[in-house]
């Protein structure tokens, strides 16, 4: 149910799932099964092809860094799909319109996701999503 310029915020610990939501989220959308979704904790932005394309990026290793300092606004203005990993990392604020997903952990196999939509286009997804069975 994706579209062009949703941004997808992930929180949570760490190990709480965001990197296995994205690698879910990249099969949603069409990226190959033999095409290995990893986090680019080092790289900062992996960008993957499908459907839709897909960015998925980590911030855990910055501190107070600005989007525009790292192109992230660049990424976010791309008609694609923008999976962002620790978002609280930015020193600006998120982006306005954005599913923000937190993930926490129930126990040693249950997570728990709470997705909260920001602006229109989210809203509706998060409505969609709702009537999916």
């Amino acid at each position: 149910l994706a579209s062009a310029h949703l941004v997808i915020t992930l929180t949570g610990d760490l190990g709480s799932g965001k990197t296995c939501f994205v690698q879910g989220l990249a099969r949603g959308l069409g990226v190959p099964a033999e095409t290995y979704v990893t986090s680019p904790s080092y790289t900062l932005v992996n960008t993957y092809h499908g459907r839709l394309p897909l960015h998925h990026v980590d911030l855990y290793r910055l501190s107070g860094s600005d989007a525009a300092d790292i192109g992230l606004d660049e990424l976010m203005d791309a008609p694609a799909v923008t999976a962002i990993e620790w978002p609280e990392r930015l020193s600006g604020e998120m982006p306005a319109d954005r599913l923000a997903i937190d993930n926490r952990f129930l126990d040693d196999t249950r997570r728990r996701l709470a997705l909260t939509a920001y602006g229109l286009a989210p809203s509706i997804l998060l409505q969609e999503l709702q009537h999916v069975t």
